[in-house]
């Protein structure tokens, strides 16, 4: 292959690929650095907490000032919802119709207790761990999942005025729970455990199969019409949804509408500059081969002799594979430590900004980096030996 590689080296012309070379750098660049953006970014305006995501929207009836009027929803209402263009499905929220209560411990002794209710909506709607989160009739345990503003409240008001401890989310996790349910002359103590917390509701949420189970335990002859509805929209910043909130006399959450459209912004401009970064590296390909083209036409006559006296067309072609993979091979490993490199500077910035802020994985990005170096050199590898083979 040395002998081979001399012979065809000669006509190579180091402008071309440099120019290759820096197209194909800039467009993956473009590509990695706007993915791992997008993801280290979109909990900043989405405040995704793994339960509940942006594309959901909560639905209610505005209460008058007098307390007049329903504040329930009908099939008929559900189902004009469901019909309108901009929503995908409709979940209920389901309440509990009986009295529940509390306590509290580490170690089996109860420090404190209280009364509570709870809430479900279909399951589907909860994107948490689905092994977690079920519920099997006859069984004693009880999956939980708490509002977040529930835990500041504690910390910062009832533990802080009363010389309390104060929790965190881990250590809540850990705590021993003791759920009483009383209702229609029946009660029954059951295990309770919270396996996660959400900004997004004000409200406990257990599985649905348990309230379903519960209610008609202890409150079959309650009504249960939804109050509130948990809506899955198309998209978050179509105008028709604040428009026909406002016509029917709902209300939504504005500030989780607002998040759900900046979020959806964030989606679409990290694809077009993906789309941008995608359309380089795909020009950047063209360049190669037509270096390549160029290359093999200026050696045409060397190729066919070296085809004639017995090199096999892999052979003939495997000095310019070699080249143009170890190419992408530093172009990939060189648009990886740029990244790594822009990355640490705008964390520090939002770290800075977002104390709280968790870091994400990068391996997406990594993963993304090795398709792409694989997709463009298989086919720089396959375009190469057909051109050396048509010379025949």
């Amino acid at each position: 292959m040395t002998l081979v590689w001399k012979l065809l080296r000669q006509h190579i012309s180091a402008l071309q690929l440099a120019g290759f070379f820096l197209a194909n750098l800039f467009g993956m660049l473009i590509v990695l650095l706007a993915l791992q953006f997008y993801r280290d970014v979109r909990p900043v305006f989405s405040q995704e907490d793994g339960v509940i995501n942006n594309d959901y929207i909560i639905v209610s009836k505005r209460i008058s000032a007098l307390g007049i009027g329903t504040s329930t929803f009908s099939e008929k209402e559900i189902r004009d919802i469901e019909s309108q263009p901009f929503t995908e499905s409709v979940g209920a929220f389901t309440a509990s119709q009986y009295k529940v209560s509390c306590s509290m411990g580490i170690d089996g002794v109860a420090n404190f207790g209280t009364q509570m209710y709870f809430e479900s909506v279909p399951d589907k709607f909860v994107d948490t761990d689905k092994s977690q989160w079920h519920y099997e009739e006859g069984s004693d345990f009880v999956p939980i999942i708490l509002p977040r503003s529930y835990l500041a409240i504690y910390n910062f008001g009832f533990a802080q005025s009363r010389s309390l401890p104060k929790l965190s989310e881990g250590v809540i996790s850990m705590i021993d729970m003791t759920v009483l349910l009383r209702g229609d002359s029946k009660e029954q103590r059951m295990r309770g455990k919270v396996i996660g917390f959400t900004s997004r509701l004000n409200t406990i949420l257990v599985p649905e199969g348990f309230l379903q189970w519960s209610n008609s335990l202890f409150a079959p002859t309650a009504d249960n019409e939804p109050t509130r509805l948990i809506v899955e929209v198309k998209n978050p910043t179509d105008d028709r949804i604040a428009k026909y909130v406002k016509q029917q006399g709902y209300e939504i959450d504005e500030d989780k509408l607002q998040a759900g459209k900046a979020t959806y912004f964030l989606k679409v401009m990290s694809g077009i500059v993906m789309a941008v970064g995608l359309l380089i590296s795909a020009l950047s390909f063209f360049i190669l081969m037509l270096s390549i083209y160029l290359l093999v036409q200026k050696n045409t006559i060397k190729l066919q002799n070296l085809l004639l006296i017995g090199y096999s067309p892999a052979k003939v072609s495997l000095p310019y594979q070699i080249l143009t993979i170890v190419m992408n091979a530093l172009v990939l490993l060189i648009a990886l430590g740029i990244l790594l490199w822009v990355r640490s500077i705008y964390m520090n910035m939002l770290w800075t900004m977002f104390p709280n802020m968790e870091e994400t994985s990068m391996w997406p990005a990594y993963t993304l980096g090795i398709i792409l170096f694989a997709v463009v050199s298989v086919l720089n590898v396959l375009a190469i030996r057909r051109k050396v083979a048509n010379c025949l």
